[in-house]
């Protein structure tokens, strides 16, 4: 098996599912009940596209409510995902493949919310013309835990081929548009911009996009502990509301305007992300949900994920 992974090594993933032990779980109660007459809620994000409806939200309940968001930035999934699973804050946009591990893992959390629609794409540089080309060659996802590693064994069995075939390193999504560049990889699959940045530098094309692999496919999720769901259901419910119809009203010049303020990117990148992802219906219904059941199972992600009663909760 070629298959490797260079950035993400096991000593971080049992930090970051640590959160499965009782003990554990008594400070995520702690945590959490210490913050329940507060009017601060915690979220925990990374810099993407897929965030944007949350950051468009944030600001309008703000100013109509008063309420007081604080947004809690990490650099990388495992990081995130320890705040999370740690109750160290009241929620997080996150890969959903990430918040299921959680999940089976014995977390307190449900999935309320998709953070998107689409926009996610498999680049590579501009001399490999299909999949084919990709035998043999190096390309980066930024977490096994994720859709863009399910995409990435969809484009390769449309060919014939495993993910046997190449080799897989798991990169920062940062890393990945300069890692193309210089030749370290030959392809990745990543959470916007950072798909567009490379289009945009000319350094690579769009292999395949997201909908041409895996119609109606699931990628990050907004989730919150079931502390926070319990112990302040209203805010809970106000937030919710305000989230979907923020993606519904979030328009791509409000979407531009939003991502240049928490992504500081160009207007060219950007100009070129949004084509690609909406936000106007993040509900998730039991059949996508299944879909993505099926697939986790069948590319070796897990063996025992979460049912949809469990796990997902559109409604509050």
């Amino acid at each position: 098996m070629k298959k490797f992974f260079k950035t993400i090594t096991a000593a971080l993933l049992v930090l970051s599912f640590a959160g499965c032990t009782n003990a554990v779980q008594t400070d995520n109660n702690q945590l959490n009940s210490d913050n329940n007459d507060s009017n601060t809620v915690k979220i925990a994000y990374i810099p993407i596209t897929h965030a944007l409806a949350l950051f468009e939200e944030a600001e309008e309940l703000e100013e109509n409510t008063g309420l007081d968001i604080e947004f809690v930035k990490y650099g990388s999934w495992p990081e995130l995902l320890d705040a999370l699973n740690t109750g160290r804050v009241d929620g997080a946009s996150v890969l959903i493949e990430l918040a299921m591990k959680s999940k089976e893992q014995g977390i307190n959390i449900k999935t309320v919310a998709l953070g998107h629609k689409d926009g996610n794409v498999i680049v590579v540089s501009n001399n490999i013309n299909g999949v084919e080309d990709l035998k043999g060659k190096t390309f980066a996802i930024p977490h096994r835990q994720s859709s863009h590693n399910i995409l990435l064994n969809d484009a390769l069995q449309s060919a014939g081929l495993t993910a046997s075939d190449i080799n897989i390193t798991e990169l920062a999504p940062t890393e990945m548009p300069s890692a193309l560049a210089g030749g370290q990889i030959d392809g990745y699959c990543v959470a916007e911009p950072f798909g567009a940045k490379a289009v945009s530098l000319g350094v690579g094309k769009v292999l395949f996009s997201s909908e041409e692999l895996w119609p109606d496919s699931l990628c990050c999720g907004l989730v919150f502990t079931d502390n926070f769901i319990t112990g302040r259901p209203e805010i809970v419910k106000q937030l919710l509301d305000s989230y979907k119809t923020a993606g519904k009203n979030l328009s791509v010049d409000k979407a531009k305007e939003v991502a240049k303020k928490y992504l500081n990117q160009d207007d060219d990148v950007l100009d070129i992300s949004l084509k690609w992802i909406s936000y106007d219906e993040l509900d998730i219904t039991k059949d996508t949900y299944n879909t993505l059941v099926e697939k986790v199972k069948k590319y070796g992600l897990s063996d025992n994920p979460p049912k949809y009663e469990e796990f997902i909760k559109n409604n509050l």
